[in-house]
């Protein structure tokens, strides 16, 4: 597995990973060149990406982590959070569904704490989001 920086040419595969990732957000890749966005390459398909934006020197937000089905549990997405953590040392928030239980831990195990509840936050379905903040 290499991770890289993303390129127009993988927005296609990012959107089919966000298809078959129900409970991630759904962001249009294409906004993409606006935001910071590493991917994992496998052999001959993207296994996960990451997006992300600085808000303001020093901090940043996850906007978005998925990893396709056949790859998940084998370090894809710890991978991808570790990269542009250490890319960008700071303070970093992000929000996730609640009743998203694998990535709430996963947060956590990178040093993610709550720090907070959005109601309503996201739609289809309807759910809130927990608040998470990491500092380095």
């Amino acid at each position: 597995m290499t991770l890289r920086d993303a390129k127009p040419s993988d927005f296609p595969e990012i959107a089919a990973i966000q298809a078959t990732s129900p409970e991630a957000a759904k962001w249009d890749p294409s906004q993409s060149p606006d935001y910071g966005c590493v991917v994992a390459q496998g052999d001959n398909a993207i296994l996960g990406f990451v997006s992300y934006r600085e808000l303001v020197p020093g901090e940043c937000e996850v906007l978005n982590l998925a990893v396709v089905p056949a790859a998940r549990r084998q370090g894809v997405a710890r991978n991808l959070l570790t990269v542009v953590l250490q890319k960008r040392p700071g303070t970093w928030f992000l929000e996730v569904r609640g009743s998203n239980y694998p990535a709430i831990q996963l947060y956590e195990k990178a040093g993610f704490f709550r720090s907070g509840e959005r109601k309503g936050y996201y739609t289809e379905p309807a759910e809130s989001a927990i608040v998470m903040t990491y500092h380095s």
